[in-house]
């Protein structure tokens, strides 16, 4: 579900474009635990400019705690409005298909320059109060003036700074831009508490996943009107990892006019957990890659959002109880976080904790039944999943659990084997796939 680590094909080297593409690009993707090639920081300071053209506002700092508005903000407008909007690249057609050769994506699909922002815009928080988050917006350099739209929703990150609309070298901002120099209009949003949203991430909350990327496709929509364009009605919807569930969840919500404009056009979920009990159950077992570290995000967000335990000495086992909620409030990066817990979840939880993962009751088991079934509706729209037994993270059994449950519903249908790759290697080739799909689609 993290998607920094290591795939089990070769990443090429990176390239590094233009300074006036404002795209650092320095090194090669890293492994999930080991230190990234460079803080972002830099490369904010370049990029965080002024732009009168789109009657934009400089970006607020992430606020430290809570997922609702910082004193301010958040008070009046509409959701999916524009609060601030940032240019962190525009490159030529030649550069975006480097980019993604050194990111080890297919570049064969590319066919425009793109120019991309990070948008801040206005929505609501998991109690329903007006709050901020950010997203990619990327537009492609071509003549067009209606854009089909793509929704690109990323994996779980557990540091603020790794999404798309902060790091240059992500590869969710890779995939953001192949979708772009097709000739789409990309959202990709980080979701609520990452990036420059305020707060702590609210991982796994349905609710809170849909309003952000709906109202992150409505700042999209809003952003390519002041540039002369317009975003059509039908959203092409693909995630990766937690953008897989995201992905149903997000398309559900639109087949079911959660919005009055958009609606889906197809769905192509890639390596998602859609059994989300089992998941956890295997992570308590040690029975998935980084089980500890899986575990922990999951436990301290659900109990933020829950309360899965009232001290934390009562599911952490000592002396990690101490620090654990801190590790985990976004402002941690993968390897810090690592090097903090034990590898195993048995030696980082207590037994009954352990036991409450594996044979969940009450709200627990509620709000995981709810996660289980993110398939278990009947879209009118194609939904292809793609998936590798080879994946360590995240079983596969997880897309044939969405794939039955979208059998039984007479859904159209299919799942892609994607062989002996790894969680990540799976994104790197899947999403070109995915690409070649939507543009024949289109």
């Amino acid at each position: 579900m993290i998607i920094h680590q290591r795939s089990t094909r070769r990443p090429k080297t990176a390239v590094r474009a233009s300074a006036t593409a404002a795209l650092a690009l320095t090194c090669a993707l890293t492994a999930l635990l080991a230190t990234g090639c460079g803080d972002e920081g830099s490369n904010e300071q370049h990029n965080e400019t002024h732009n009168q053209t789109h009657n934009e506002t400089r970006d607020k700092p992430p606020g430290p705690s809570a997922t609702h508005q910082p004193p301010g903000e958040g008070k009046s407008g509409e959701r999916g409005e524009i609060v601030s909007a940032t240019p962190v690249a525009d490159l030529d057609a030649e550069q975006v298909a480097a980019l993604l050769t050194g990111t080890g994506m297919d570049p064969a699909q590319v066919r425009h320059g793109v120019r991309a922002h990070r948008i801040v815009y206005r929505t609501v928080g998991t109690d329903g109060e007006p709050t901020t988050a950010s997203q990619l917006v990327v537009l492609p350099k071509n003549d067009a003036r209606e854009l089909r739209a793509v929704s690109w929703l990323h994996g779980t990150e557990v540091y603020r700074g790794e999404v798309a609309s902060v790091n240059d070298e992500s590869a969710d901002r890779a995939a953001a831009l192949l979708f772009a120099s097709t000739g789409r209009a990309v959202s990709a949003p980080d979701y609520l508490g990452l990036g420059k949203g305020p707060g702590i991430h609210p991982y796994g909350h349905p609710k809170a996943t849909v309003t952000a990327s709906v109202d992150a496709l409505r700042a999209a929509r809003e952003f390519a009107r002041r540039d002369g364009r317009d975003v059509g009605r039908r959203v092409f919807i693909s995630g990766f990892s937690q953008g897989g569930p995201a992905t149903m969840l997000v398309g559900r919500a639109l087949h079911d006019g959660v919005d009055p404009y958009f609606r889906p056009a197809a769905l192509a979920p890639i390596a998602g957990p859609f059994d989300l009990s089992g998941f956890e159950a295997a992570a308590a077992d040690d029975k998935v890659a980084r089980s500890s570290l899986y575990l922990a995000y999951f436990s301290t967000a659900w109990n933020r959002l829950y309360g899965l335990y009232e001290k934390p000495d009562e599911a952490f086992r000592a002396p990690y109880g101490k620090e654990i909620e801190t590790l985990f409030d976004g402002n941690h990066k993968a390897p810090q976080i690592a090097a903090a817990l034990p590898k195993t979840s048995k030696d980082l939880f207590t037994e009954d904790f352990l036991r409450k993962i594996r044979t969940p009751t009450g709200e627990l088991r509620e709000k995981l039944t709810e996660m289980d079934n993110t398939c278990d509706w009947r879209p009118d729209v194609p939904v292809h999943l793609f998936h590798a037994p080879g994946d360590k993270d995240v079983p596969y059994a997880n897309s044939l659990h969405c794939q039955g449950q979208l059998t039984a519903r007479g859904a159209d249908q299919k799942l892609t084997d994607m062989g002996t790759l790894d969680h990540y290697g799976t994104v790197l080739e899947a999403v070109p796939q995915v690409a070649r799909e939507f543009d024949a689609a289109s």
